[in-house]
């Protein structure tokens, strides 16, 4: 069966042990140098993935303040625009008050004009119809300037009374 040979265990040994020398002189350092650098990679990796997430972290920040600026500025200039629309609505309301008041003063010229007019124009033919009356019971012609006159004059007394 199975010997146990005290040659072969020795040679198995120093064999080992040599191979675990050459492999220690040459795979052994470049294996831990190839790990060194791994894990100096991982850590640069590392530190650059915080470096990024700070850097967004700013940024972030950043943009909140701009966003906060944006809303208080479009905030304002709703204000300014709802001002200066209450300002335009009561200069509008000035101007059409203002042409009212014009107009009314225009009609009430007018209406004076017209009733001058009117009064002058009675005047007029109650002067005529006197002027008649009073030819037809005199039976008397009088000259025309002269009737006139006389007309004028009790138009002028009617009015004053």
């Amino acid at each position: 069966m199975l010997e146990l040979n005290p040659g072969l265990i020795l040679w198995t040994i120093v064999t080992f042990v040599i191979v675990l020398m050459i492999l220690r002189w040459t795979a052994w350092k470049p294996l831990l140098a190839a790990m060194a650098a791994r894990e100096e990679k991982i850590r640069a990796s590392l530190d650059q993935a915080e470096h990024a997430r700070q850097q967004a972290e700013a940024l972030l920040e950043q943009h909140r303040k701009q966003v906060a600026a944006a809303e208080d500025q479009a905030q304002r200039i709703i204000m300014e625009g709802r001002a200066m629309a209450e300002r335009l609505k009561t200069e509008i309301l000035e101007k059409a008050e203002s042409a009212r008041q014009h107009m009314i003063l225009l009609a009430k010229e007018e209406i004076r004009r017209e009733k001058d007019a009117a009064l002058l124009q009675l005047r007029s033919e109650v002067a005529d119809l006197a002027i008649g009356a009073a030819g037809k019971i005199l039976d008397k012609n009088l000259d025309t300037p002269a009737q006139r006159s006389l007309a004028d004059a009790a138009i002028r007394e009617i009015t004053k009374g």
